[in-house]
Parts: C-alpha cells; structure tokens; sequence
C-alpha cells in the first residue's frame, strides 16, 4: 500500500494555522500533510467543500479533524479515500443529532459565556469567542503572545451550525480514534468521551491539555495519527 496523506481539518473560532505545530510534528515522517482552509458555514456546506479537496488527494487519506472540525469529518471521511478518522478535542456526531444536543447532554464549559454574536445581511448569525476571554477559554497551556494574536485572527463560526443534524456518521464504518485533552475548557470533555466510547474509537486522554491541544501538545495529537496510519 503506497502512504496516505494526512489531510487536517480545523474547527471553529480557529483557522488551518491552528495545526502548524502538529504539520510540524509529521513533516518528518514521509507523508503528505494537507490543513485545508474550512469555511465555517455548516456541517454539511463545510463537507461538501472538503470532498472537493479531497477528490483532488492522490490515493488514500487519514482524515483529522479538531473540535467543530470532528463534525465535519464526520459527514466528509464517507469518502472512498477516507481509510480511517481521527477526532482531536472534537464532537463526534451520531445519525440525526446536532452539536446543539450533544453539547447539552452536559454540563456548560466555560465558553458558554464567553460568545459573542454579529448579525449577517442574510438574516444569520456568526458566533464568535470574546477576544479578552479567548486565550484562557480556548487555549491556557499555550503562550500568552500566540493566543492573543489567535483571538484576534479567529473566523467566526455560523449559528446555525449549531442546529444541523448529522446523517449517518463516518465512524460506523471506518477504523476511528479520539483524542480527549482533559483540560479541555471549550468543550467539556465529557462531550469527547462520551462521542469517543459511543463509536468505539480508540482513545487517549492528554492530561492538563487545553482545547489547543494541536498546537500545546503536538507530539501527542501526531503520535494518535501515527497510530490510525500504521493500522493501515
């Protein structure tokens, strides 16, 4: 089997940088590792527009996705080049459940109070993450100069996002693995956990790792990739 190629795929309030330090990580390995620009708009709009890219990949592919990014991977890693999916810090969605409903099986994490929302011409809404709260809410292991420049360069994410049910997840039928940062303040990691057991992944747990945990704990996130490629 020739080597696949890492495609990773960010989540909301962030864009592809957010992966530098696990492309980092891999670049030594041999693989091809792409980080696409996502548009942030849906689960489903966000799918189709990562099919495309990935129609462009040459041959296989292990498909990683952060936060937001786990749903998007989630509908996308149906692809017939998808071989298996890694979630980072991400929801892992079931057949016609939401981000929604799955974060409100659980407790609030600390970004519940920390959105800010603008008004779109359409009618929408964008969701963002208050600027000041964004570095301790987002990512508090990583240095202080990064995460201030991050929350200013965030894309927001649409609202309606939120609501979008999920046709049948990807999981059900490829190899997958999670990844639970147990400091996790953007998303509570019970979220992960209870996502991660319900699709039977194999998962690590990185303790004291915020939501950032690609770019705090890269060695991590690319070990877990490097074990979905070597099951192969």
């Amino acid at each position: 089997m020739t080597s696949p190629t890492i495609v990773l795929v960010h989540g909301a309030f962030a864009d592809a940088s957010s992966w530098s330090a696990t492309y980092n990580e891999l670049k030594g390995d041999g693989l091809p590792v792409f980080a696409p620009a996502g548009p942030l708009r849906s689960p489903a709009s966000d799918a189709a527009y990562l099919t495309s890219f990935l129609d462009q990949v040459d041959g296989d592919v292990v498909l990683v996705g952060h936060s937001y990014g786990g749903a998007v991977i989630t509908i996308a890693g149906h692809h017939a080049k998808v071989k298996a999916l890694v979630y980072v810090a991400a929801y892992a969605l079931d057949e016609g459940e939401s981000l929604g409903q799955l974060q409100g099986g659980f407790p609030d994490s600390a970004l519940a109070t920390a959105l800010t929302f603008a008004p779109l011409p359409d009618g929408g809404t964008d969701v963002s993450v208050d600027v000041e709260k964004f570095p301790e809410v987002f990512a508090a292991d990583v240095p202080r100069e990064t995460t201030e420049f991050l929350a200013h360069a965030q894309r927001p994410l649409a609202a309606a996002a939120f609501e979008e049910a999920a046709p049948r997840p990807a999981w059900k039928d490829k190899p997958s693995y999670g990844l639970v940062p147990t400091a996790d303040t953007t998303i509570n990691p019970e979220v992960h956990r209870f996502g991660f057991k319900r699709a039977g992944m194999t998962t690590v747990e990185v303790e004291g790792a915020s939501h950032a945990v690609a770019l705090s704990q890269p060695k991590a996130v690319a070990d877990l990739i490097r074990q979905a490629v070597a099951a192969l």
